[in-house]
Parts: C-alpha cells; sequence; structure tokens
C-alpha cells in the first residue's frame, strides 16, 4: 500500500468507525471490500441485500461475518433503497456499492425523497502517482458526462471540500482544458475563465482557483515556468478539473495504467458521501476508497457540530 494512502487510513484511526450501508454486497469483492475496511478500523458496516447471496459471497471469499447487522432484501433495487433510508433514518453516514450497478445505487440517492442536497452530485478521484509530490484529486471522471457552468461550480466546489475533509494543507484547482489562453472556440476555456471569475466572486470558496491550464504547465513547474504563467496554481495544483466525464475518465485511467498509479474515489453531493469501488481496484485502493469516505463523513460530523454551537 502507498504511503499516501497509509496517511489516510492512519487518519482514520483517530476517528470512530464510520457507519456504512453496503448496497448488495453479494459478491467475494465487495464482501471482501466491506470487511477489510472493517478490520482496519475505519467502517463499521451493514450488509443490505439476500441474505443467502451475501453469506455464499462471504464464504467464497473465505470471510467469517461474525456479528455484522444484515437487512435482508429480495434484490438489488431493494438493497439500494433499503441502505438509502437506513441513512435517511440516521443510521448510517456514508454508502457503499456492492455487486450492483452505479445507476441503481444512484437512483434512490438522487430521487425527490432521496438524499439530494443544492448540490450536484460528482465523483472525484483521489490519486496516488508513482513520483508525483502531492496526491491528486480529479474530478469528475465517472458521473457527469458534460456537466454545464452551473454543475462545473458544484463539482469544484465538492472537489474542495473534498482536499479539506482530507486535510490538504493549501487546495490549489487547475481548471483543465487543452490551452492556457482563452479562446472562443474552445468553450471549456471560457468556462474555466468564468469559474475562477465566480472564486473571486466567493461562489466558489476555500481554494486557489487558475484556469484554464493545459495538464503539463496545472502539475509541472518547469512547463508552467517555460509557458511563463506567474500563478500559485501553475505548476503546483493538487486538484485537477476536466471539461467532461471522458477527458476525466481517460486522464485517470491514463495515470492508472500507463504511469502505476492508484485510484481511489469518492462520490460527493449527496447527504452522505458514496462508496463506488470496482472490481479492477486492489483491495488497498478499496480500503483507501472507504478511509476518504470515512474522513468526509468525520468533517460532516464536525461541521454539524459547529452549526448547533454557531
Amino acid at each position: 500500500m502507498t504511503s499516501r494512502y497509509d496517511i489516510l487510513i492512519a487518519a482514520c484511526a483517530k476517528l470512530p468507525p464510520a457507519r456504512v450501508a453496503v448496497a448488495h454486497p453479494c459478491d467475494a469483492t465487495s464482501i471482501e471490500s466491506a470487511m477489510a475496511a472493517m478490520r482496519a478500523g475505519i467502517i463499521l458496516p451493514i450488509l443490505v441485500g439476500p441474505e443467502a447471496k451475501i453469506r455464499a459471497a462471504a464464504a467464497a471469499a473465505g470471510v467469517e461475518l461474525g456479528e455484522i447487522e444484515i437487512l435482508d432484501a429480495p434484490h438489488s433495487d431493494a438493497a439500494a433503497e433499503m441502505a438509502v433510508r437506513l441513512v435517511r433514518e440516521g443510521r448510517c453516514e456514508a454508502l457503499m456499492k456492492g455487486s450492483l450497478h452505479t445507476d441503481e445505487l444512484m437512483r434512490p440517492v438522487v430521487a425527490r425523497d432521496g438524499l439530494r442536497t443544492k448540490r450536484r452530485v460528482s465523483h472525484c478521484f483521489v490519486m496516488d502517482v508513482p513520483g508525483h509530490a502531492d496526491p491528486l484529486i480529479i474530478s469528475d471522471a465517472a458521473v457527469n458526462i458534460a456537466p454545464s457552468l452551473a454543475e462545473k461550480m458544484d463539482i469544484t466546489q465538492n472537489a474542495i471540500d473534498l482536499a479539506h475533509a482530507l486535510k490538504f494543507q493549501q487546495v490549489r484547482v487547475a481548471i483543465l482544458s487543452a490551452m492556457e489562453t482563452v479562446n472562443p472556440g474552445v468553450p471549456s476555456t471560457i468556462e474555466a475563465a468564468a469559474l475562477c471569475k465566480m472564486a473571486d466572486r466567493g461562489q466558489i470558496t476555500g481554494a486557489l482557483l487558475d484556469g484554464p491550464l493545459a495538464l503539463d504547465n496545472a502539475i509541472d513547474p518547469e512547463a508552467a515556468a517555460i509557458k511563463k504563467i506567474v500563478s500559485p496554481v501553475a505548476g503546483r495544483a493538487n486538484v485537477l478539473i476536466v471539461p467532461d466525464l471522458e477527458a476525466g475518465n481517460m486522464l485517470a485511467k491514463s495515470l492508472t495504467f500507463l504511469a502505476g498509479a492508484s485510484a481511489a474515489g469518492v462520490v460527493l453531493g449527496a447527504r452522505v458521501p458514496i462508496i463506488l469501488t470496482s472490481r479492477a481496484d486492489s483491495l488497498e485502493t478499496r480500503i483507501a476508497s472507504c478511509a476518504i469516505a470515512a474522513l468526509v463523513a468525520a468533517e460532516r460530523r464536525a461541521s454539524l457540530v459547529r452549526a448547533a454551537g454557531a
């Protein structure tokens, strides 16, 4: 496991385990992920789905369920709805995807009586890239296909809030495009400039923003210097906001499969963080995704306490 993810997991050791509803964990991978995160003290799972299938999956994974609570649900849709209900009832403070489609899990989340907030729901990868000094948050590579400017404002704020939950000392956001100059023929450059002005006007808070920036001059100081970009973000960005899902997906997978990066992730913007792991993820990355969600949940608890004391 990489040292950066070790730091996240160690931070969870100082917190009570997050109560997590695991929707339809009916394969070895999802059971293994939830139980490993529990053994690490990161989460306290409630398994929701067909009990016989859950127990069969645990046996296939060689996992002892012990006294873990299992709530029987007949199928994946019912499991997703029950998991969301556990959050609404205050029994859980995060959701975790089991062996069901992401759409099945998200449907009751975004329903009118689900877990929506005023924010757009968006996904963030927290990437550990070998040879790169800082972890990188990349958003959105999994949920929003072609986000509007208003949706990008929420995507950016969600990523900033995540960086604060992960205790980034300074949050430096690069709004990515194919170039670092505003070009009317490239809409993403105009939206990048608009997002930066929104930050100037207090519509986006908690970070330094710059954009448009190309990937090289966003993360490489020498590339930024060659282009003569004077900015506290250029060359030092630790949050990357991509133009659309296709760009984000290609960037994240390029880093994973060509550069050997690890990509833990979480969905934000709902009332609670949502853990979306993939069967292609290593166990270490899946545990790191749980740790990220637990830290977000802890930050949410702290903010509620602060609000109550105000």
